[in-house]
């Protein structure tokens, strides 16, 4: 069964080469960039990837879209630029679409690291995201951001991990905080939700209870608190901006 695997990039030539060689044995790698500046392209056409450029960004959703529109496979992988398939899960992945039972699509369990720091507890292990599918039974949900696969069928289950290098140091925490925050606030504002400085408080309050007590994250030593933390920090900020946010468009002003 043939297998297209799809990816979307911007500036990601830290990491889109190890993505690319952990599923180079793939039939096809489609990738769609979203005007990259750096060598992001050039990179994943090194690695033989179809690339497409499509610089306008109307969300995450809607540019996997884009990707699934273009693969040709039977089945499609999609992968993050920070993601890689092991040995291990490439075998189980082969497998799984020579004779998936009956299944549409697969759930994988996802090992994310923060910091360097593989993740055992927080929330983070295991994940299981959809991400293997029948082509032509799943679609990606139109959200900007936290998208998700919609599959028409029954979802299996992988055991194999695929490895996720979430955060490679503190800085691209904070970035991230900072970008996801403001998208976050920008979607709750267009479905008419508002908030107050209570509510940043208390919903930061909340997630760091829930990341590092509810979830475990104190198992995961000085990197659950860490990460407990910054989770807390993105809840807050995202309500602080929806607050702000609402303000600046209050009629009457200017």
């Amino acid at each position: 069964m043939p297998l297209s695997v799809i990816v979307i990039t911007k500036n990601e030539e830290a990491s889109i080469g190890a993505c690319l060689t952990s599923v180079a044995w793939a039939d096809e790698i489609v990738v769609i960039d979203a005007g990259s500046t750096d060598g992001t392209a050039e990179i994943c056409r090194r690695h033989k990837a179809l690339v497409h450029v499509a610089a306008d960004w109307p969300g995450f959703g809607p540019q996997k879209n884009r990707a699934l529109a273009l693969a040709t496979g039977d089945w499609v992988l999609s992968l993050d630029a920070d993601e890689r398939v092991t040995p291990e899960l490439r075998r189980e992945i082969e497998a799984a679409i020579a004779d998936p039972g009956g299944r549409a699509a697969f759930a994988v369990p996802r090992r994310s690291s923060y910091c360097g720091q593989p993740m055992r507890h927080s929330g983070w292990w295991p994940d299981y995201v959809v991400r293997l599918f029948r082509r032509g039974t799943g679609r990606f949900s139109d959200e900007m951001i936290h998208e998700r696969l919609i599959v028409e069928g029954p979802v299996g289950r992988l055991r194999r991990p695929l490895i996720h290098e979430a955060f490679g140091d503190l800085e691209e925490v904070l970035e991230t905080v900072d970008r996801y925050s403001t998208a976050g606030a920008a979607v709750m504002y267009e479905r008419g939700k508002r908030a107050t400085l209570a509510a940043a408080i208390l919903h930061g309050l909340w997630s760091f209870f829930h990341t590092y007590v509810v979830r475990a994250g104190f198992l995961d030593g000085r990197e659950g608190f860490m990460l407990a933390v910054s989770n807390a920090e993105g809840t807050y900020y995202r309500y602080l901006k929806l607050m702000l946010l609402t303000e600046r468009n209050k009629p009457g002003r200017s």
